[in-house]
């Protein structure tokens, strides 16, 4: 298995960051691995998917660099796809592809020999191997995850609430456990971040950085010895999923079926506009609700960037756990 050894001051320093390549190169995984995991991403990949193969089909020999690049063999992604966030605040896309394309070849190919788990064929020689990378990333950022970003990063801004939630409820044990597949605490400075039989690092003192996407995909990577990033699938439910939560009866006859439908939604952190979509409510029926539930300290709010983002509080979930049971 893969862990890193971190010491209490690495830990405590690190944060969560959010970061748009790594969202483009997560749906690149997925259109590439035709990988949907719930009624929402199924429907952006039937949406999406025709013109992203016909895209890759549209060049000659980049079927097989995405291939490589991604590792199907080795499961080892090419370093130079995934550059690691520098934590300075959130990043244009821009400003992060501009890293992939400034990859040398040779650097690229050293890269690519090693996801690829060999020597690389011809068609791998071709020049510019990371700007080809660069310009299909820039293309599944335009047109896939760019329409539906503000939505995108509003998921994410809900899982850092979450996250952190966690955290301050069961250290930092309960908030790493499952964040990714294989990751977990294994006690005495250990965290193990996959279950790859890769030898451990010793990352104390590096700067390290957890990077929420919304796509079912994640990996991690660091640049030298100084930064270290974990990719994680957000634990958010996205809003298909959302609207087929259940209001409990007796907790509809008990605070009304209109506001125990939003409380029962923030089982995970939401916006006024993602509870005005899932309920059906008018705005200010949606703000009323809020309003009563704040007052009663069934829910709190907190602003994350842009957005006010409402959460259960610990009495909000009892309520809704007792009267679910009842």
């Amino acid at each position: 298995m893969g862990w890193w050894q971190i010491n209490a001051d690495t830990l405590a320093g690190s944060r969560f960051v959010v970061s748009p390549l790594a969202e483009a190169t997560a749906s690149l995984f997925a259109l590439e691995r035709r990988t949907a995991t719930h009624p929402g991403e199924r429907s952006w990949l039937e949406t999406h998917l025709p013109a992203y193969r016909e895209r890759v089909a549209a060049e000659p020999g980049l079927g097989e660099l995405v291939r490589a690049v991604l590792g199907d063999r080795t499961r080892w992604i090419a370093d130079f796809l995934t550059p690691t966030p520098t934590g300075d605040g959130e990043p244009e896309f821009g400003d992060e592809l501009a890293r992939i394309r400034e990859t040398p070849d040779e650097a690229a190919r050293a890269h690519l020999t090693v996801s690829l788990g060999g020597p690389l064929p011809a068609v791998l020689l071709r020049p510019g191997p990371a700007d080809r990378m660069a310009d299909l990333l820039e293309w599944v950022w335009t047109r896939t995850v760019l329409p539906r970003w503000p939505r995108v990063r509003t998921v994410i801004e809900a899982d850092v609430i979450a996250r952190t939630a966690q955290l301050s409820q069961g250290g930092w044990a309960a908030a790493l456990n499952g964040m990714r597949p294989g990751m977990r605490w294994l006690g005495e400075s250990r965290l193990q971040v996959n279950t790859h039989d890769y030898p451990p690092r010793e990352i104390s003192g590096a700067r390290l950085l957890f990077v929420p996407v919304t796509p079912r995909q994640g990996w991690v990577s660091w640049d030298a010895a100084d930064r270290y990033a974990v990719v994680y699938p957000c634990s958010g439910v996205l809003a298909e999923a959302d609207r087929a939560a259940a209001v409990p009866e007796p907790l509809g006859r008990l605070i009304g079926p209109a506001r125990a439908a939003v409380l029962v939604l923030l089982a995970t952190p939401k916006s006024t506009s993602q509870l005005v979509t899932l309920t059906g409510q008018g705005l200010g029926s949606v703000g009323r609700h809020l309003r009563v539930l704040l007052d009663a300290g069934l829910v709190r709010r907190r602003r994350t960037g842009r957005s006010v983002l409402y959460f259960r509080t610990a009495a909000g979930e009892v309520l809704v756990e007792a009267e679910g049971d009842g």
